[in-house]
């Protein structure tokens, strides 16, 4: 009977991360929600219980380096390894009238607090991660991307991507750029990395509006954290197949 695997979903308690975590559970991985907020760490894990999922909780703040530290201690605790990461927590920042941020009336703060979160707190937590990473046979990172990440989509007046972003869309090409150096990195390993967008999702991070349901956007983020060996790296996508950079 082969290993159990393990996965770690930041920002797990709610939305697509739950719903990441819900259906690597239902492929028989054990779970470690990553979150912040202990009571809602606390009920995601006992809801992922009550439907079956070996799921565990990982205090964790991707902003903290301490935090993040020993996230990693726990896991090593937990379970001695990782298999998958998933860098799934996010934010968006806030945002002006017809959920836009205007680049001409940007507050400086606002892009710091995302980029720390969004990009920083990513290398933050993989970094954390990698000596876990590296007793696995088949590692995989998944980052949680956007496709108002592409530049290619953003500067094409024929295509709809939404209202400026100027903090959320850069900060999200930023975590493109910097999945592909990793890619790069581990040119010459088994570890691959991903960037995933889950599309329009109706959750509390998008006021609940868009067409698509948490489980669906949770699927290519799925498929991408059980990529058989050999299978893409260094690339971005969405359920329809690559987004352009």
């Amino acid at each position: 009977m082969s290993e159990t695997k393990i996965a770690l979903v930041t920002g797990a308690n709610k939305g697509i991360g739950y719903e990441i975590a819900a259906g690597l559970g239902a492929l028989g991985y054990r779970v470690g929600v990553g979150a912040r907020d202990e009571a809602r760490r606390e009920t995601a894990v006992e809801k992922l219980r009550a439907a079956g999922v070996d799921a565990f909780g990982v205090p964790m703040d991707v902003t903290g380096d301490q935090s993040v530290t020993d996230a990693a201690e726990l896991i090593e605790q937990q379970a001695g390894r990782l298999d998958v990461l998933v860098n799934n927590a996010g934010i968006s920042g806030e945002m002006g009238p017809g959920w836009e941020q205007d680049p001409t009336a940007l507050d400086l703060d606002l892009v710091r607090t995302v980029v720390e979160t969004n990009v920083i707190g990513t290398i933050r937590v993989t970094n954390a991660m990698l000596p876990l990473l590296r007793r696995s046979t088949s590692p995989r990172i998944v980052n949680i991307s956007s496709a108002v990440a592409s530049l290619t989509r953003q500067a094409d007046p024929d295509i709809d991507i939404g209202p400026v972003m100027a903090a959320y869309s850069p900060s999200k090409s930023f975590l493109n750029a910097v999945t592909v150096q990793y890619a790069r990195q581990f040119a010459d390993t088994n570890i691959l990395i991903n960037a995933a967008c889950p599309g329009l999702v109706a959750t509390d991070f998008t006021g609940f509006h868009g067409p698509r349901t948490p489980e669906q956007g949770a699927a290519t983020a799925i498929r991408l954290a059980t990529l058989p060996d050999g299978g893409p790296t260094g690339s971005f996508f969405e359920d329809d197949g690559v987004i352009p950079w």
